[in-house]
């Protein structure tokens, strides 16, 4: 989600290659982010060749604020 917050678009082999994952781990994770409408998928073709993309719903980026907002909260009160 750090990536699609801070890009409108990103296409599959762009995450794959900043979060160094696999194609089947990065596949579950998406598919699992978007069936909790925190991502939108965009399906085409590029060139003849398929392309998938990828942006954080306003659902989504409101789940990744209220994440790190939690995560804030336990670090300061660890302190």
């Amino acid at each position: 989600m750090s990536v699609l917050m801070v890009n409108d678009w990103v296409d599959f082999n762009t995450m794959k290659e900043t979060l160094n994952v696999t194609d089947g781990n990065l596949a579950s994770h998406m598919k699992a982010l978007e069936a909790e409408k925190y991502v939108e998928v965009k399906k085409q073709f590029l060139d003849k060749k398929p392309n998938t993309s990828y942006r954080a719903t306003i659902e989504g980026r409101k789940a990744f604020e209220d994440h790190l907002a939690g995560l804030e909260r336990l670090i300061n009160t660890g302190k």
